[in-house]
């Protein structure tokens, strides 16, 4: 499938490298895309660097958001046209630090990250994935054939649901369904499992605690 990345970072860059391997199309954009060359061939596996705009028109049928979560309101507002219907993988954290007056009120509201995120994004389909890993762990931890670390994910509906666990299994990680996006404060920053990295069981069982 071809796969935009919102985002060509430590989470974004080490994941289109996963699934380029996996044989997915990949398209990893920034605002810089010239700088992504070296992302590209490091890449094994179609690849390729484009602009943020240029990523939405190519009508991809899966977009990974990797960004810092103050991108997500300009986002979700330029870009309204191009991601109708399709499925997010929000892989975004909000650290006030970073991101701002925007990201405290949203830690500090009754909705969690990810159903903010959904919100934005109203025409997608929603899931959250990807951003309780460690970026050292996702980097070095595909593709293995045992003692597999799971990957928590939630999703807004089925399709989103059935895509997100593909990928995340397409890349040697076993996928942990937490729930819908009502049931992801647990992998908020400082939650429960977030910066956790785990096999299954263990995952399962922290989750259930």
């Amino acid at each position: 499938m071809k796969i935009g990345i919102i985002g060509s970072g430590n989470i974004g860059g080490n994941l289109g490298k996963h699934w380029a391997k996996a044989g997915h199309d990949v398209l990893f954009s920034s605002r810089h895309p010239e700088q992504l060359n070296d992302l590209v061939n490091a890449s094994e596996g179609n690849a390729k660097a484009v602009s943020i705009e240029e990523a939405f028109e190519a009508d991809a049928d899966v977009y990974l958001l990797a960004t810092p979560f103050k991108a997500i309101d300009k986002l979700s507002e330029l870009y309204a046209g191009e991601y109708g219907n399709k499925v997010i993988i929000d892989a975004t954290n909000p650290y006030p630090e970073r991101d701002g007056e925007m990201a405290q009120e949203v830690r500090d509201s009754n909705r969690n990250a990810s159903e903010y995120t959904a919100m934005k994004f109203n025409t997608a389909k929603t899931a959250k994935a990807f951003n309780t890993i460690r970026a050292e762990h996702l980097k070095n931890s595909a593709f293995r054939d045992s003692e597999k670390l799971a990957i928590p994910y939630a999703a807004q509906d089925e399709d989103s649901k059935q895509l997100t666990q593909q990928l995340i299994q397409d890349i040697g990680f076993d996928a942990v369904y937490v729930g819908d996006l009502t049931e992801t404060k647990i992998m908020d920053p400082d939650q429960k499992i977030y910066a956790k990295s785990l096999e299954r069981k263990e995952l399962e069982k922290l989750i259930k605690a």
